[in-house]
């Protein structure tokens, strides 16, 4: 710097001064200390503090304006106080009377009883907090947006010094970073099923920026224009390369994930971040932190889940600027790889050899995320919603992920990994066995012959129907098509989806549900209001009789193509007689106007209702009539029979749908249209399960739909079953006041012989 000339004003001269620090003698703490006296003459402040994490306890570590004998004294939890509170949410914090919000902590020894306002950024490495960084003001002032951005590109640069040593020793570092090494388990969401056994790999490169601080700003956007260029070439190589695993929705993913990599938003502000004084990776870093931490306040599920897709796009970036090969790598991947991740976007997913990448752990992620998506059609197990859970692993860690309970043991002892390896060979054992009895005929001791068919949404699906030998698909929900595009699809990709469907099927029978969108089922291209009760509000047929334009469009294309075919169609939700009539009104117009333009259509229609609304139960007579089938959602059902939320962990497994209550409001449905004449399924968790089929046949139901790897073991229970003898015990239980009769049931099956 020039003898007597300032430093620019903003964060570009702050940068730049700190690097002349970084370079000067001192001890640490004498360079830690001109680092905040410049940080608090940048910001106009009268005080400025570094504390960070040291085990477990925020440690101010230096500081100008406060009382200097508290360095290395004071301490907070994480949590407490103002400064524990913005370690614990990693978020920044703003406040203009920081001494009457319910966080303050006062302590006495730092003599900051006369500074009012406060700004507090976490300091992150690796996605974890590290530390705080604070400036503080006598005044009551309110900071501004431009100066937090500021706080939070000195706190990243305050990251890497920290990790480098330049700013601690490697024994704070140590402390900072040290892993337990105890075994533990973490429970999640299960995102797609499955059992596996490996070893931990952490998904994150771990890229470390050695320069944050840019000599030469014009050269650092050529070099992040250069990486972009080439990272974009990288996308669509992807999707232009022959892979018989990516079609259908999974094509439709990395489509949207094409559409992110070409956001001119995002690269104007790498831009912004160079042009501030960052490096091209430290400019793609803070940018990445700004938006997760932006994604993460907003409480749309669909939009949240896009943050995997940045995060993947920023990662994806930083390798092509440091020059280290992808995550796809087959030979750094061992052979039963189970892999963490705080997020992961869908191409990612697909840059890991398959054949060794045995499960998937997210600290994140929910079961509409793309990657989610893209798993289960690659038959890998996946747990999200493991918070905290990449802190506590170190790469080689003995994993176990129980998929289908939604579980992770890390490290665990030596009989857990044998109870396991047990568990899988049993599995695999079951497997096999329903493989080799995929060809016997569902037909019970008595001889009745039980309808099987799956529930399906992806194309990919299809497969399972010759894998079971399933009689059709019970239930296709098209709405997940709707939810892997960033836009609304048209009629004429609409067509292509369902003909694939339909000709695929052959012979069999294809349910073909209509719209059930709204509630938790996001799309990104539709207008959502906010409501106190999404799953009794406006979705499903509501939503598509309010918009008849989104269901005319869907008719259109199932009618289309099911042309010189049979077309089986159902409506959700119905909660009356008339809102059926209606759709069915819709449904007879698109027919009519297809003969009117001579158009080929399908040579029989079957139009059905959904029953999950009981108050339709009571409109049965005047429904039968109208409709040519019905199809009992059960999981919908028991959540309104009960008033209970699905997905309130307090409540959500307090009914048994095994209750006397649940039972006999199904065998009346069942007596109802069995009356009229009517063919009824049931679709739904209560069908995937032996002990529960098993009741559903014993109160009348024939026909059930279910996910492709129940077909298994609900035809070994029921080729156990003799129905005329269950019926009449089970007719005891209708009137029964017990809370379940589950245990009564379990109880015939033993004393039977039957399978469950």
């Amino acid at each position: 710097m020039t003898p007597g000339r300032a430093p620019p004003p903003g964060p570009r001269g702050l940068l730049r001064r700190l690097r002349e620090v970084m370079a000067e003698a001192g001890t640490v703490e004498e360079r830690l200390g001109r680092v905040v006296r410049n940080i608090a003459a940048n910001m106009v402040a009268e005080v400025c503090s570094v504390y960070l994490l040291r085990n477990d306890d925020l440690e101010l570590y230096a500081t100008e304006g406060l009382n200097p004998d508290a360095v290395h004294k004071t301490r907070l939890k994480v949590g407490e106080g103002l400064v524990g509170d913005i370690a614990s949410n990693a978020r920044p914090l703003a406040l203009a009377d920081a001494q009457n919000h319910p966080q303050f902590a006062y302590k006495p020894e730092t003599g900051e009883e006369i500074y009012h306002s406060l700004l507090g950024v976490p300091i992150l490495r690796d996605s974890r907090v590290i530390g705080v960084l604070v400036v503080q003001n006598q005044t009551r002032r309110q900071y501004a947006d431009e100066e937090v951005e500021a706080l939070e590109t000195i706190a990243m640069v305050l990251a890497e010094m920290v990790a480098s040593g330049q700013l601690s020793s490697g024994e704070d570092l140590a402390a900072v970073s040290r892993a337990s090494t105890l075994p533990f388990r973490a429970d999640g969401r299960m995102l797609s099923e499955g059992l596996a056994i490996g070893v931990a790999v952490l998904h994150e490169p771990r890229i470390h920026v050695e320069k944050t601080i840019a000599d030469d700003i014009p050269y650092e956007k050529e070099r992040l224009d250069a990486a972009v260029a080439s990272m974009r070439d990288q996308v669509n190589r992807m999707l232009e390369a022959p892979d018989s695993d990516i079609v259908g929705e999974s094509r439709e993913v990395l489509e949207t994930y094409k559409m992110f990599a070409h956001d001119t938003g995002w690269l104007a502000k790498l831009h912004q971040a160079t042009e501030s004084g960052l490096t091209a990776e430290a400019a793609v870093l803070r940018v990445q932190a700004d938006t997760r931490h932006r994604m993460q306040a907003i409480t749309d599920p669909y939009l949240r889940e896009r943050l995997a897709d940045l995060d993947d796009l920023a990662n994806r970036l930083l390798l092509h600027l440091t020059g280290k090969p992808t995550h796809s790598a087959a030979e750094n991947l061992p052979d039963n790889a189970i892999l963490f991740a705080r997020s992961m976007g869908p191409a990612e997913l697909l840059d890991y050899d398959r054949r060794k990448l045995q499960g998937v752990v997210l600290e994140e992620g929910s079961s509409v995320s793309h990657v989610a998506i893209v798993a289960r059609a690659l038959s890998i197990p996946v747990i999200g919603g493991c918070e905290g859970v990449i802190a506590r692993v170190e790469p080689g860690d003995t994993v176990v992920v129980d998929g289908d309970h939604a579980q992770v043991f890390v490290r665990p002892a030596p009989d857990v990994i044998t109870a396991f390896h047990q568990s899988l060979s049993l599995r695999k054992a079951r497997l096999a066995k329903y493989a080799a009895q995929r060809d016997d005929p569902p037909v019970t001791r008595d001889g009745t012959r039980i309808s099987l068919l799956i529930n399906a949404g992806l194309l990919i699906d299809l497969s399972h129907l010759d894998e079971t030998r399933a009689d059709g698909i019970g239930l296709y929900r098209t709405e997940l098509q709707f939810m892997v595009r960033p836009t609304l699809p048209k009629a004429e990709a609409q067509t292509a989806i369902y003909r694939r469907v339909i000709e695929h099927a052959g012979d069999r029978p294809v349910v073909f549900r209509t719209l059930d969108i709204g509630g938790d089922k996001v799309l990104p291209y539709l207008v959502k209001h906010p409501e106190e009760n999404p799953a009794m509000g406006w979705r499903a047929i509501r939503l598509a009789l309010d918009r008849p334009a989104l269901l005319k469009v869907q008719l259109r294309a199932l009618l289309s193509a099911a042309a010189g075919r049979k077309l089986h169609v159902m409506f959700p939700m119905i909660a009356e007689v008339d809102e059926f009539r209606r759709a069915r009104r819709l449904l007879d117009r698109e027919v009519q106007r297809m003969v009117n333009l001579r158009k080929p259509v399908p040579v029989g229609i079957a139009v059905g209702t959904m029953l999950e609304v009981p108050a339709l139960a009571w409109q049965l007579p005047a429904l039968l009539p109208l409709v040519d089938f019905v199809s009992i959602g059960s999981n919908d059902l028991m959540q309104f029979l009960f008033a209970t939320d699905r997905g309130n962990p307090k409540v959500a497994d307090r009914y048994d749908p095994l209750s006397p209550s649940m039972l006999g409001f199904l065998h009346w449905v069942v007596q109802q249209c069995r009356a009229a004449g009517k063919p009824i399924t049931l679709c739904g968790e209560m069908a995937s399960r032996p002990l529960e089929a098993m009741a559903l046949i014993g109160l009348g139901l024939e026909r059930l739909s279910m996910p492709a790897n129940a077909i298994g073991p609900v035809k070994e229970m029921l080729r156990s079953l003799d129905i005329p003898q269950l019926a009449g015990f089970m007719a005891g239980l209708y009137a029964s006041p017990e809370h379940s009769v589950r245990a009564q049931l379990e109880e015939f099956a033993r004393e039977n012989g039957v399978i469950v």
